[in-house]
Protein backbone atom coordinates (compact mmCIF):
# COMPACT_ATOMS: atom_id res chain seq x y z
CA UNK A 1 0.00 0.00 0.00
CA UNK A 2 1.29 3.41 -0.74
CA UNK A 3 0.10 6.22 0.93
CA UNK A 4 1.78 9.32 0.19
CA UNK A 5 6.05 9.31 -0.09
CA UNK A 6 5.75 5.96 1.88
CA UNK A 7 5.32 2.32 0.95
CA UNK A 8 3.76 0.25 4.16
CA UNK A 9 4.53 -3.49 4.69
CA UNK A 10 2.47 -5.26 8.04
CA UNK A 11 5.09 -6.92 9.60
CA UNK A 12 4.62 -10.31 11.53
CA UNK A 13 6.46 -10.73 14.75
CA UNK A 14 5.07 -13.37 16.18
CA UNK A 15 2.06 -14.75 18.77
CA UNK A 16 1.25 -14.74 21.98
CA UNK A 17 -1.94 -15.98 24.03
CA UNK A 18 -3.79 -13.88 26.66
CA UNK A 19 -6.64 -14.40 28.97
CA UNK A 20 -10.10 -14.25 26.90
CA UNK A 21 -11.90 -11.89 29.68
CA UNK A 22 -9.53 -9.62 29.79
CA UNK A 23 -9.24 -9.01 26.49
CA UNK A 24 -12.99 -8.85 26.05
CA UNK A 25 -13.92 -6.78 29.48
CA UNK A 26 -17.74 -6.86 29.75
CA UNK A 27 -18.49 -8.93 26.62
CA UNK A 28 -19.42 -12.60 28.25
CA UNK A 29 -17.64 -15.46 26.70
CA UNK A 30 -20.61 -16.88 25.16
CA UNK A 31 -20.05 -13.98 22.08
CA UNK A 32 -16.68 -14.00 21.99
CA UNK A 33 -15.71 -17.38 22.00
CA UNK A 34 -17.72 -17.55 18.73
CA UNK A 35 -14.72 -15.80 17.25
CA UNK A 36 -11.83 -16.40 19.25
CA UNK A 37 -11.09 -20.13 20.49
CA UNK A 38 -9.89 -20.09 24.50
CA UNK A 39 -7.28 -22.80 25.46
CA UNK A 40 -7.64 -24.96 28.81
CA UNK A 41 -6.01 -21.96 30.33
CA UNK A 42 -9.08 -19.60 28.63
CA UNK A 43 -6.15 -18.17 26.87
CA UNK A 44 -6.61 -16.82 22.91
CA UNK A 45 -3.97 -16.67 20.39
CA UNK A 46 -3.13 -12.98 19.21
CA UNK A 47 -0.18 -11.64 17.45
CA UNK A 48 2.26 -9.06 17.66
CA UNK A 49 1.76 -7.44 13.97
CA UNK A 50 3.77 -4.00 13.35
CA UNK A 51 3.88 -1.31 10.57
CA UNK A 52 6.89 -0.37 8.94
CA UNK A 53 6.53 2.77 6.31
CA UNK A 54 9.77 3.58 3.88
CA UNK A 55 10.20 6.45 1.97
CA UNK A 56 13.01 7.59 0.08
CA UNK A 57 14.95 9.21 3.28
CA UNK A 58 13.05 7.46 6.11
CA UNK A 59 12.16 3.68 6.89
CA UNK A 60 9.93 4.09 10.12
CA UNK A 61 8.67 0.69 12.54
CA UNK A 62 5.75 1.81 14.18
CA UNK A 63 6.13 -0.91 17.53
CA UNK A 64 8.56 -3.90 17.98
CA UNK A 65 6.19 -6.81 19.56
CA UNK A 66 7.25 -8.57 22.15
CA UNK A 67 11.16 -9.15 21.18
CA UNK A 68 12.98 -12.36 22.27
CA UNK A 69 13.98 -11.09 25.96
CA UNK A 70 11.81 -13.46 27.93
CA UNK A 71 12.59 -16.35 30.50
CA UNK A 72 11.23 -19.51 29.80
CA UNK A 73 8.46 -19.18 32.78
CA UNK A 74 7.00 -16.13 30.96
CA UNK A 75 7.51 -17.35 27.66
CA UNK A 76 4.80 -19.84 28.99
CA UNK A 77 2.70 -18.10 30.24
CA UNK A 78 2.16 -16.09 27.88
CA UNK A 79 3.08 -18.48 25.12
CA UNK A 80 4.96 -16.38 23.18
CA UNK A 81 6.22 -18.12 19.50
CA UNK A 82 8.34 -16.27 17.09
CA UNK A 83 9.17 -19.74 15.32
CA UNK A 84 6.85 -18.88 12.21
CA UNK A 85 8.41 -15.16 11.95
CA UNK A 86 9.87 -12.17 13.66
CA UNK A 87 10.58 -8.69 13.23
CA UNK A 88 14.30 -10.37 11.89
CA UNK A 89 12.55 -12.62 9.67
CA UNK A 90 10.35 -10.35 8.63
CA UNK A 91 12.48 -7.27 7.62
CA UNK A 92 14.53 -10.11 5.79
CA UNK A 93 12.04 -11.32 4.05
CA UNK A 94 11.27 -7.66 2.10
CA UNK A 95 15.27 -6.78 1.62
CA UNK A 96 15.57 -4.61 5.26
CA UNK A 97 17.63 -5.69 8.46
CA UNK A 98 17.02 -3.81 11.80
CA UNK A 99 20.54 -1.37 11.06
CA UNK A 100 18.35 -0.08 8.13
CA UNK A 101 15.14 1.52 10.59
CA UNK A 102 15.87 5.38 11.29
CA UNK A 103 12.66 6.03 13.35
CA UNK A 104 10.91 3.83 15.48
CA UNK A 105 7.49 5.13 17.29
CA UNK A 106 6.08 3.20 20.26
CA UNK A 107 2.48 3.61 20.48
CA UNK A 108 3.22 2.89 24.50
CA UNK A 109 5.88 0.82 26.44
CA UNK A 110 3.78 -1.92 27.45
CA UNK A 111 6.26 -5.38 26.79
CA UNK A 112 3.82 -6.80 23.38
CA UNK A 113 4.55 -3.33 22.13
CA UNK A 114 8.37 -2.68 22.92
CA UNK A 115 9.54 -5.80 23.82
CA UNK A 116 11.64 -5.70 20.64
CA UNK A 117 13.36 -2.02 21.10
CA UNK A 118 16.23 -4.22 23.19
CA UNK A 119 18.40 -6.86 22.81
CA UNK A 120 21.42 -8.72 24.63
CA UNK A 121 24.93 -8.12 23.74
CA UNK A 122 26.88 -10.15 26.00
CA UNK A 123 25.28 -9.06 29.31
CA UNK A 124 24.28 -5.76 28.50
CA UNK A 125 20.74 -4.64 27.07
CA UNK A 126 21.31 -1.92 24.27
CA UNK A 127 18.94 -1.00 21.46
CA UNK A 128 18.08 -3.30 19.04
CA UNK A 129 17.64 -0.93 15.72
CA UNK A 130 21.25 0.81 16.16
CA UNK A 131 20.35 3.47 14.26
CA UNK A 132 17.22 4.40 15.09
CA UNK A 133 15.52 7.13 17.30
CA UNK A 134 12.52 5.86 19.23
CA UNK A 135 9.41 7.61 20.19
CA UNK A 136 7.10 7.48 22.71
CA UNK A 137 4.60 9.91 24.72
CA UNK A 138 6.31 11.68 27.71
CA UNK A 139 3.32 10.45 29.82
CA UNK A 140 3.55 7.35 29.19
CA UNK A 141 7.11 6.87 30.08
CA UNK A 142 6.33 9.17 33.11
CA UNK A 143 3.51 6.41 33.61
CA UNK A 144 5.37 3.77 32.88
CA UNK A 145 7.68 4.80 35.71
CA UNK A 146 5.40 4.83 38.48
CA UNK A 147 4.32 1.53 37.94
CA UNK A 148 0.59 1.43 39.05
CA UNK A 149 -0.38 -2.01 40.39
CA UNK A 150 -2.98 -2.27 37.92
CA UNK A 151 -0.59 -2.14 35.26
CA UNK A 152 2.87 -2.96 36.70
CA UNK A 153 3.33 -6.59 35.08
CA UNK A 154 2.76 -5.03 31.76
CA UNK A 155 5.73 -2.48 32.30
CA UNK A 156 8.92 -3.94 31.95
CA UNK A 157 12.18 -1.54 32.89
CA UNK A 158 14.17 -3.99 30.30
CA UNK A 159 12.40 -2.67 27.00
CA UNK A 160 12.95 1.16 27.39
CA UNK A 161 15.44 1.96 30.14
CA UNK A 162 18.40 0.81 28.19
CA UNK A 163 16.77 3.18 25.54
CA UNK A 164 16.85 6.11 27.64
CA UNK A 165 20.58 5.53 29.12
CA UNK A 166 21.67 4.75 25.55
CA UNK A 167 20.16 8.33 24.28
CA UNK A 168 18.22 6.95 21.87
CA UNK A 169 14.15 7.19 23.44
CA UNK A 170 12.85 10.65 22.52
CA UNK A 171 9.77 11.93 24.47
CA UNK A 172 6.94 13.50 22.32
CA UNK A 173 5.11 16.72 24.06
CA UNK A 174 1.40 16.65 23.71
CA UNK A 175 1.32 19.67 21.50
CA UNK A 176 3.23 17.58 19.24
CA UNK A 177 0.81 16.41 16.68
CA UNK A 178 2.23 16.32 13.13
CA UNK A 179 5.42 14.28 12.13
CA UNK A 180 5.12 15.22 8.38
CA UNK A 181 2.51 15.78 5.64
CA UNK A 182 1.25 12.29 5.84
CA UNK A 183 1.83 11.16 9.93
CA UNK A 184 -0.53 12.86 12.50
CA UNK A 185 0.20 11.51 15.85
CA UNK A 186 -3.53 11.02 17.93
CA UNK A 187 -3.18 10.86 21.51
CA UNK A 188 -5.47 8.63 23.50
CA UNK A 189 -5.57 8.01 26.99
CA UNK A 190 -8.01 5.33 27.95
CA UNK A 191 -6.23 2.36 27.41
CA UNK A 192 -2.84 3.85 29.57
CA UNK A 193 -1.89 7.33 29.64
CA UNK A 194 -0.30 9.06 26.74
CA UNK A 195 -0.87 5.90 24.29
CA UNK A 196 0.35 7.66 20.60
CA UNK A 197 -1.91 6.24 17.44
CA UNK A 198 -1.25 7.21 14.45
CA UNK A 199 -3.18 8.61 11.42
CA UNK A 200 -1.17 8.04 7.99
CA UNK A 201 -3.04 9.61 5.18
CA UNK A 202 -2.43 11.59 1.48
CA UNK A 203 -5.91 13.02 1.45
CA UNK A 204 -6.77 10.23 -0.83
CA UNK A 205 -6.25 6.96 1.46
CA UNK A 206 -5.79 6.46 4.86
CA UNK A 207 -4.99 3.90 7.25
CA UNK A 208 -5.21 4.49 11.28
CA UNK A 209 -2.68 2.14 13.45
CA UNK A 210 -4.97 1.75 16.12
CA UNK A 211 -2.88 0.51 18.50
CA UNK A 212 -4.63 -1.31 21.75
CA UNK A 213 -7.16 1.00 21.22
CA UNK A 214 -8.58 -1.44 18.20
CA UNK A 215 -6.37 -4.43 18.88
CA UNK A 216 -8.35 -7.24 17.17
CA UNK A 217 -11.08 -6.64 14.44
CA UNK A 218 -13.66 -7.46 17.01
CA UNK A 219 -12.90 -4.54 19.04
CA UNK A 220 -14.46 -1.89 16.51
CA UNK A 221 -17.70 -2.64 17.84
CA UNK A 222 -18.00 0.38 20.84
CA UNK A 223 -18.98 -2.01 24.16
CA UNK A 224 -15.52 -4.23 23.13
CA UNK A 225 -12.88 -2.90 25.47
CA UNK A 226 -10.26 -4.57 27.52
CA UNK A 227 -10.24 -5.54 30.81
CA UNK A 228 -6.48 -3.91 30.56
CA UNK A 229 -7.60 -0.53 29.84
CA UNK A 230 -7.31 1.83 33.28
CA UNK A 231 -10.26 4.20 31.87
CA UNK A 232 -12.77 2.07 29.85
CA UNK A 233 -14.89 5.08 30.20
CA UNK A 234 -12.89 7.13 28.58
CA UNK A 235 -11.95 4.61 25.62
CA UNK A 236 -15.48 4.43 24.78
CA UNK A 237 -15.83 7.76 24.77
CA UNK A 238 -12.23 7.69 22.03
CA UNK A 239 -13.90 5.22 19.94
CA UNK A 240 -17.08 6.65 19.78
CA UNK A 241 -15.16 10.17 18.16
CA UNK A 242 -12.53 8.38 16.38
CA UNK A 243 -15.16 6.06 14.88
CA UNK A 244 -17.07 8.61 12.96
CA UNK A 245 -14.21 9.97 11.65
CA UNK A 246 -13.10 6.49 10.35
CA UNK A 247 -16.95 5.88 9.40
CA UNK A 248 -17.52 9.06 7.18
CA UNK A 249 -14.19 9.63 5.57
CA UNK A 250 -13.46 5.68 5.11
CA UNK A 251 -10.38 5.20 6.92
CA UNK A 252 -8.76 1.51 7.38
CA UNK A 253 -7.83 0.53 10.55
CA UNK A 254 -4.59 -1.21 11.03
CA UNK A 255 -4.91 -4.31 13.31
CA UNK A 256 -1.69 -4.84 15.54
CA UNK A 257 -3.37 -7.97 17.18
CA UNK A 258 -5.69 -9.55 15.24
CA UNK A 259 -4.66 -13.66 14.29
CA UNK A 260 -6.19 -13.28 11.08
CA UNK A 261 -7.02 -9.75 10.17
CA UNK A 262 -4.99 -7.00 8.93
CA UNK A 263 -6.75 -4.47 8.48
CA UNK A 264 -10.43 -3.56 8.27
CA UNK A 265 -12.85 -0.69 6.99
CA UNK A 266 -15.94 0.70 8.79
CA UNK A 267 -19.59 1.18 8.44
CA UNK A 268 -22.24 2.47 10.91
CA UNK A 269 -25.78 1.00 11.38
CA UNK A 270 -28.73 1.12 12.81
CA UNK A 271 -26.75 -1.72 15.65
CA UNK A 272 -23.54 0.63 15.75
CA UNK A 273 -20.29 0.45 14.47
CA UNK A 274 -19.18 -2.88 12.69
CA UNK A 275 -16.98 -4.11 9.84
CA UNK A 276 -17.37 -3.16 6.38
CA UNK A 277 -14.42 -4.86 4.62
CA UNK A 278 -11.54 -7.14 6.09
CA UNK A 279 -7.65 -7.35 4.24
CA UNK A 280 -5.60 -9.79 4.81
CA UNK A 281 -2.66 -7.81 2.97
CA UNK A 282 -2.34 -3.97 2.42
Amino acid sequence: MKIGKYQLYSIESGSFALDGGAMFGVVPKTLWSKEYKADDLNRIKVVTRNLLLVSDSKKILIDTGNGINWSPKYKEIYAIDQSGNSIESSLKSLGYCSDDITDIWLTHLHFDHTGGSTKYEGDKLVPAFPNANYYVQEDNLRWAREQSIKDKASYLPENYEPLYKAGVLEQNLSEDRFWDDEIEIIRVNGHTYGQQIFKISDGNDTILFGGDMFPTISHIPLPYIMAYDLQPLITLEEKKSLLKTICDENWKIFLEHDPSCVAATVRQTEKGYLVSEKFNVL
